[in-house]
């Protein structure tokens, strides 16, 4: 199953269980544009720049419901949870690595999965 079938059956998976969200990133140009005929576009002083998150940002991330134990007056908190999706063989970045690392430090949950199930049981805090 290739990555992009793993994350999508991921995403569907946590669906009602969490609040979930994809990361889109890339790269764009800017600059002052100017109309031209034929519906085209001039950019004067055009420069690149990058959109989205910081480099080894997980594929998704998001907000688990946990319900605290009694010693807090039953309250539900959300827990921030972020999920790297790969293909059976796919390996993660150096930065991915650390990205996921930092998110546990801080209490997050934090995985790499390679099936829908393995999505949500990091989503839910069921992986280790």
């Amino acid at each position: 199953m290739s990555e992009h079938a793993i994350q999508n059956a991921g995403r569907n998976a946590l669906a009602g269980l969490c609040l979930n969200f994809r990361v889109n990133v890339g790269q764009a140009w800017q600059g002052e544009a100017k109309r031209l005929p034929g519906n085209r576009v001039l950019l004067e002083g055009a420069r690149t720049f990058s959109t989205g998150l910081p480099p080894g940002f997980a594929d998704t991330f998001g907000v688990t419901p946990v319900v605290i134990t009694a010693d807090m007056v039953g309250q539900t908190i959300g827990v921030f949870h972020a999920i790297e999706y790969k293909s059976p063989t796919g390996r993660p970045s150096a930065a991915q690595t650390n990205f996921l690392e930092a998110v546990r430090r801080h209490g997050g949950r934090a995985g790499i999965a390679r099936s829908a199930e393995q999505a949500v049981a990091i989503a839910l805090g069921n992986d280790r």
